[in-house]
C-alpha cells in the first residue's frame, strides 16, 4: 500500500494540520488574523495595516505599521514623539546601545517623509518566507513586545 505524499504547503501536527503560508502572498491575512486576537486599534489602507497600543509607562501611543517593499514585510514602529535638535546625539546613543545589547539592530533615528526626526524601530521578514499563522503570531508578538521595551527604555533612561 502506497503512503500518500504530504500536502504541499502543509505541515502535519498531531490532531490537525497547520497551513504554511508564503508571507509575500498572505501577509495581510497573517497580520489581520494576529491583530484580531488582540485588543489593538487598527487601520487598514491600500498599502498597510497599522495598529496602535498604549505605552502606559510613557503616556504615549505606539503605532506599528506593517507594509511591504519589493522583497520584505516591514513592521515600522514609532511612538509619535519628534526629536528636538538637541536630542539627536542622545537618540543616536540610545539606538546604538539598544542595538548592541539586543544583538539585533532595529532602532534608529529617522527623518523619512516626516516633519522632524523621530526614533523608530524596524523589523522585517523576507516575503519569500513561509510560516504558519501560529509562527507568525509569535513573531509579530515578539516584535511588538520589543517595541514596547525599546520605547519605554528610551523614555525612562534617555528621557526621549
Amino acid at each position: 500500500m502506497a503512503v500518500p505524499e504530504p500536502f504541499v504547503g502543509r505541515e502535519s501536527v498531531p490532531g490537525r494540520e497547520r497551513e504554511i503560508l508564503e508571507v509575500g502572498v498572505h501577509w495581510r491575512r497573517l497580520v489581520q488574523n494576529w491583530v484580531a486576537r488582540r485588543n489593538y486599534h487598527t487601520v487598514t489602507d491600500a498599502v498597510s495595516v497599522s495598529l496602535q497600543f498604549d505605552l502606559k509607562e510613557t503616556g504615549r501611543m505606539v503605532t506599528v505599521r506593517f507594509m511591504t517593499t519589493k522583497r520584505l514585510l516591514v513592521a515600522f514602529a514609532a511612538d509619535g514623539h519628534y526629536l528636538r535638535h538637541d536630542q539627536l546625539a542622545v537618540a543616536a546613543a540610545a539606538s546604538n546601545a539598544w542595538n548592541t545589547e539586543q544583538l539585533n539592530p532595529m532602532l534608529s533615528v529617522w527623518d523619512v517623509r516626516g516633519p522632524r526626526p523621530c526614533l523608530a524601530g524596524v523589523c522585517d521578514l523576507p516575503l519569500t518566507c513561509r510560516m504558519t499563522q501560529t509562527d507568525f503570531d509569535a513573531l509579530a508578538s515578539d516584535w511588538v513586545e520589543r517595541a514596547r521595551q525599546m520605547f519605554t527604555r528610551c523614555h525612562q533612561v534617555f528621557k526621549l
